[in-house]
């Protein structure tokens, strides 16, 4: 059992990386992080998304840019933006920002 235990832990360290600027599960990850925020007030009158995914880590496709969320909810000025993760065993991983404007 202590070795199993030991060759969990192990195989946890090794598909993560030491340092990350956000928290990250080694079974599931589900996490939300502001990215960037504007002077003035918090209220916003628009929001846009953008996503991208990816499977067991080979295979990413989407585009999860600021400049698309933009895009996608016809903001002009950008107050803050959002980003969220959320990952299964690193099997199937949906990553969005979310943008917050006028």
């Amino acid at each position: 059992m202590k070795k199993l235990m030991a060759i969990i832990i192990l195989t946890g360290f090794i598909f993560t990386g030491c340092a990350s600027y956000q928290p990250m599960g080694v079974i599931y990850t589900k996490v939300s992080a502001g990215i960037s925020a504007g002077g003035g007030p918090v209220a916003h009158t628009k929001v846009g998304t953008s996503e991208a995914s990816s499977i067991m880590g080979m295979v990413a496709t989407g585009d999860a840019s600021i400049e698309a969320a933009v895009k996608n909810g016809n903001i002009k000025t950008i107050k803050y933006v959002d980003y969220h993760v959320e990952n299964i065993l690193g099997v199937i991983g949906k990553y969005t920002t979310t943008v917050y404007g006028d």
